[in-house]
């Protein structure tokens, strides 16, 4: 701890000096080992460095508890003795009128006007600044400064666009059945807001509340809530990637699901016997359509929807041979996954077990508290009882034994959730927004401690800052089955995965309704390729599986299906990555090229990964006369199409004050969506399989993309591997990595492939087929130094070595293309 006189010292934004709350008098300030505590006339500030661009303040009012309630996301901690303390001479200083602090740690900061009270940080030429610091008008509330022209993103999955900026937003979890083009209250709220000035506010609150992102129009950001910690974090940030990054090390991040999760699924509301799920499995495998999990709605503990949740057993009538019906498809690659709610129903089953047991909310006495929805008069299972919890885990546990390879946890926000529920010693509005947040802590740690080698599947509606920790996958709700259903599904996906929730996906072909239209069933699967879940799921009037649709939509979706299974061990490397340093699968253009401000107002076209622009359809063929599609791609790169894999002849460079880009054209056609490859991209591809158990790594296609007239650029790929089933994979030396990379200059193309092998794996390499993907031919291909024959096919664009039929590296390899 230092504390040091600076004389006249100019640091960014000292002169920008705004009152906060006229009424708050600055004491004293003091450091701490912990940080520093600001003494002010009606409370304290207590200023933490978390990380080296992460800030955390706790306003404690006076005359309350100085206590630090634990969070129910942050896992950093304070750090040590972080600050240095420096008094900055000013004019106003000088003439005995105010004072000015700085708290300085490397290049982040707390910038203290002690008249009229004012407290803002700073990173580098970025401020932010309490407008009007945390006060009481009925309920807390807090304000910060916007500046004129920022944009802002956050506050959950919500169908605003991305510029969320001029909304009052409701903290509360709420499905909202059947939504298209606009909602502003979903089925899961967080309360966090991401700026495009480089930083994130993460109100570390679970209870209600409202975020007011400007919607008077006075350049204000207001966060409300109903009582709780009065805590916030301020992440700073270099560009959007480092953003993501320093958001999930502050709220965690997911840990790498099964491989099995991204293949397909088959899901429908419901299945209603055994024999019918047998059936369809069969009828997938009959038709060569791949498939690795299916799902069981709620007929698989009961024969009516109303009635019977909170069964949690199997429907003997209906499914007389459970247990082995999920041996049987095991045996068949195909896992099963089993739909909870946490609702039990006076005429369940297991009503009388937890009523007596007190393991339900409660009224004011005590009792359980019991109350009608739609689907019968119930009790609520209380996660906050640790009785309960052990409960609600034997359970789960059963459905284990039974071979259950995941759960889906449905109407989790809760659905229906009175406000004078009781859960112990806090009321229903103070844990409403983690409750889904905390039923997946429950599953997940209950797999770390019963099955620590597995890694669990949960999928769930509802949960709220720092779900993805505890590796809940999340969907977009109860979407309708409509075209106007498929248009925000992108902006869903993405706000979500820049907050920290990489997997949101949607029911693929859309759930609400009995809409019959194969087109817009086509192009939610083609979209679905490139979304972290491949999960077509629907309410059962219209079947939401490919074996049930016509020949041509059949042929179609089994196309889709195919390619998603092709992209496997890249949509795993993609994984690894979200799960290493947090950076989303479907990504912002923006968050790949950080100059092409234009894509900010993009909502269906995006990245995937590093690789692949994605141009989602969202409107029938028949909606227009046009006879192509337009899409933008940003002008400093060079692009491939996917499907024919031949470069893009770029169109003349559109200039604008916010990033250049070129406009392509693509004929319309119903076969596939317009997807581009940029150039200095490396793909692992395999060939088609019918499970993701059939996957090997041997058997794969390293494609590499490569226009050698696009100027000097350098790229970088993890081709991640392992057994896809084992739970840290890597830090058990169980995982291998092949860091491949490119060096571009003029007329020649340098590559470098380096394994890392983890130590007790068997097999020390890393082997499999070539091709790249060029334009022209070069004059000469060198492998460590040596020549190399090759064959190139002017009409496909691709390069394949004579020679070499598979590369085998257990060392590093250097590849050299010159034209």
């Amino acid at each position: 701890m230092r504390f040091t006189l600076v004389l006249f010292v100019i640091l960014f934004g000292l002169n920008n000096v705004t009152a906060q709350n006229l009424n708050r008098q600055f004491v004293k300030i003091d450091l701490t080992e912990q940080g520093a505590d600001i003494q002010v006339s009606d409370g304290k500030y207590v200023v933490a460095l978390l990380a080296e661009h992460i800030i955390q303040t706790t306003f404690f009012p006076q005359g309350s508890a100085e206590k630090i309630d634990s969070s129910h996301a942050v896992l950093l901690q304070a750090q040590a003795n972080p600050w240095e303390l420096l008094e900055i001479q000013t004019e106003a200083a000088k003439e005995g009128k105010s004072k000015m602090y700085i708290l300085k740690s490397g290049e982040v900061g707390v910038k203290i006007i002690t008249k009229p009270f004012d407290i803002s940080y700073f990173y580098k030429t970025t401020e932010v600044s309490e407008a009007k610091g945390y006060y009481f008008d009925q309920t807390p509330k807090i304000e910060f400064d916007l500046s004129t022209e920022e944009q802002l993103m956050g506050a959950g999955a919500r169908v605003l666009g991305m510029n969320r900026r001029g909304y009052r937003l409701q903290l509360y979890n709420r499905a909202h059945y059947g939504y298209e083009t606009h909602s502003e209250l979903m089925n899961f709220t967080m309360p966090i807001v991401l700026s495009d000035k480089g930083y994130a506010l993460h109100f570390d609150n679970p209870q209600i509340g409202w975020l007011d992102l400007d919607s008077k129009k006075q350049n204000k950001l207001t966060y409300e809530v109903i009582g709780g910690p009065l805590r916030y974090q301020v992440v700073f940030s270099d560009d959007w990637k480092d953003l993501t990054n320093s958001l999930t090390s502050l709220l965690g991040r997911q840990p790498l699901p099964a491989r099995w999760t991204l293949g397909n699924f088959a899901s429908r509301f419901g299945y209603h016997s055994e024999t019918e799920a047998k059936q369809v499995v069969a009828e997938f495998r009959k038709q060569q359509i791949p498939l690795d999990a299916i799902i069981f709605d709620l007929y698989w503990f009961g024969k009516d929807i109303q009635g019977t949740l909170g069964n949690l057993e199997f429907y003997r009538d209906s499914f007389p041979n459970g247990e082995q019906m999920i041996a049987d498809f095991r045996s068949q690659n195909v896992k099963t996954i089993l739909i909870t709610e946490p609702f039990i129903l006076t005429t369940s089953k297991k009503w009388q077990e937890a009523d007596r047991m007190k393991l339900l909310g409660t009224d004011t006495l005590g009792n359980s508290y019991r109350y009608d929805f739609y689907f019968g008069n119930t009790g609520l299972v209380d996660l906050y009882k640790p009785e309960a919890r052990v409960w609600f885990w034997e359970i789960y546990k059963q459905f284990h034994a039974y071979g259950a390879a995941g759960f889906w946890g449905d109407l989790g926000e809760p659905e229906v959730h009175p406000t004078k529920l009781k859960h112990g010693n806090k009321w229903a509005d103070e844990v409403h927004n983690i409750y889904g947040h905390d039923w997946a802590r429950l599953l997940y740690e209950g797999y770390r401690k019963d099955y620590p080698t597995e890694r669990p599947f949960i999928l769930m509606r509802a949960g709220y800052s720092g779900s993805q920790q505890y590796g809940m996958v999340p969907w977009s709700g109860d979407v309708s089955r409509t075209w106007g259903g498929l248009k925000p599904q992108m902006e869903i996906s993405l706000q979500m995965g820049l907050q920290g929730m990489a997997y949101m996906h949607s029911d693929l072909g859309g759930f609400a309704g009995a809409n019959k239209d194969p087109e817009l069933y086509v192009r939610w699967l083609q979209y679905g390729v490139f979304q972290p879940i491949f999960r077509p799921h629907a309410q059962q009037e219209e079947p939401s599986e490919a074996i049930f649709k016509d020949d041509q939509t059949k042929a179609l979706a089994k196309a889709a299906i195919e390619l998603r299974y092709q992209l496997l061990p890249y949509n795993y490397s993609i994984a690894y990555e979200n799960h290493q340093v947090g950076t989303p699968l479907l990504r912002p253009i923006f968050m790949e090229f950080p100059e092409a401000k234009w894509s900010f107002a993009e909502t269906e076209s995006y990245m995937w990964g590093n690789a692949f622009l994605v141009h989602a359809i969202t409107d029938s063929m028949s909606s227009t006369k046009e006879k192509v599609y337009q899409t933008k791609l940003p002008s400093n790169a060079s692009w491939f199409e996917l499907s024919t894999g031949r470069l893009v002849v770029k169109s003349k460079v559109i200039m604008t004050n916010d990033g250049n880009y070129n406009v392509v054209t693509t004929p319309k056609t119903i076969h596939h969506i317009p997807v581009f490859v940029r150039s200095g991209s490396f793909v692992p591809m395999s060939p088609i399989i019918q499970s993701t158990e059939q996957y090997r790594d041997s058997a794969a296609i390293l494609h590499f993309y490569i226009d050698p007239n696009a100027g000097a650029d350098s790229t970088s790929f993890v081709w991640y591997d392992d057994d896809g089933a084992t739970y840290n994979a890597e830090a058990k030396g169980l995982a291998k990595k092949l860091y491949c990379a490119s060096s571009t200059q003029s007329k020649s193309c340098s590559l470098t492939f380096t394994p890392e092998i983890g130590a007790n794996l068997w097999e020390k390499y890393f082997q499999f087929a070539f091709l790249v993907h060029t334009p022209v031919s070069p004059k000469e291909v060198l492998l460590n130094g040596q020549k190399v024959a090759f064959k190139f096919d002017k009409e496909k664009q691709t390069l394949q070595f004579k020679e070499i039929s598979k590369l085998k590296v257990s060392s590093p390899q250097q590849l050299e293309l010159k034209w």
